[in-house]
């Protein structure tokens, strides 16, 4: 599973019964921007943001990117 991308990167922050949570940080600084974890209410993956963010389009490409691979994961 790709975790490293241009700008952030992703770590496994905690692995539930059939879920895991990642927590996307800036490479700069290693900053918590989010953390994607399963939405029960959506019966997906979703990204929380952790503060008021500006993010560019490559940005939320990845986080998709990233959400699409832990969906192959379920």
């Amino acid at each position: 599973m790709k975790t490293e991308y241009q700008f952030l990167h992703f770590v496994k922050v905690e692995q539930k019964p059939k879920t895991m949570v990642w927590s996307c940080q800036a490479h700069h600084g290693n900053d918590e921007l989010g953390i994607i974890k399963w939405f029960a209410s959506w019966r997906q993956y979703c990204y929380f943001p952790s503060v008021q963010s500006v993010y560019s389009t490559g940005c939320l490409k990845d986080i998709a990117d990233f959400i699409d691979q832990l969906k192959e994961t379920l």
